[in-house]
């Protein structure tokens, strides 16, 4: 139980995908201008990566990893070329349920997250957990760890972006500064805030 609880905490903060690994800085940017955007988005991807992360990995060691098919007399049968666009048909059906359920039952945070919503499809981040999964050969437990550890991650990462970039919308900042100057300002300082994470979980 400790070993799953500290994967958590290592894919949360650790190895933040925004923060750490800088991955999904698009939507990231994007959808921290107003808080409940944010938070909308972080909702998202906590749910998106809670589902699609263990479902590849049970698609994968199932049916495409190496030795999958023994069960059916094809021990040498080999279909982890075809890892990358199963993952993404699972992450573009799992956006799509999501945004079916937005629309019908939460129109306002459909309506906030706009163009960016389908885009979660290729969202790399997302993508990445997933194949983070085969790489480091997670059990489905594990899965179920990393993904929910990692969407969290996500989402406390663009919350508390949204949050400094509101305070400061009514700041005097320079005019070289502003807008999306000053907010990769603050997505820098905060990645070496969350460089400390690696520093404690290292000693």
């Amino acid at each position: 139980m400790s070993d799953l609880w500290t994967l958590f905490l290592q894919a949360s903060f650790v190895s933040n995908m925004p923060l750490s690994l800088f991955l999904g800085l698009c939507t990231f940017i994007a959808l921290s201008r107003r808080t409940e955007a944010a938070l909308g988005l972080g909702v998202a991807m906590i749910g998106v990566m809670g589902v699609t992360v263990p479902l590849n990995q049970v698609i994968y060691d199932g049916l495409l990893a190496p030795g999958a098919w023994g069960w059916a007399g094809l021990p040498e049968l080999d279909l982890s070329y075809l890892s990358l666009i199963a993952f993404i048909g699972v992450i573009a059906a799992t956006v799509q349920l999501l945004e079916m359920v937005l629309d019908r039952f939460f129109p306002a945070i459909h309506a906030a997250f706009g163009v960016f919503l389908p885009l979660l499809t290729v969202q790399c981040a997302i993508l990445a957990g997933s194949l983070f999964m085969v790489e480091r050969r997670y059990t489905l437990p594990e899965s179920v760890v990393f993904g929910l550890g990692s969407g969290l991650g996500f989402a406390v990462a663009v919350v508390m972006l949204s949050a400094i970039r509101s305070r400061l919308a009514y700041a005097d900042l320079p005019d070289g500064l502003r807008g999306l100057g000053i907010t990769f300002v603050l997505a820098g300082l905060m990645s070496l805030g969350f460089a400390s994470f690696a520093l404690m979980a290292a000693e």
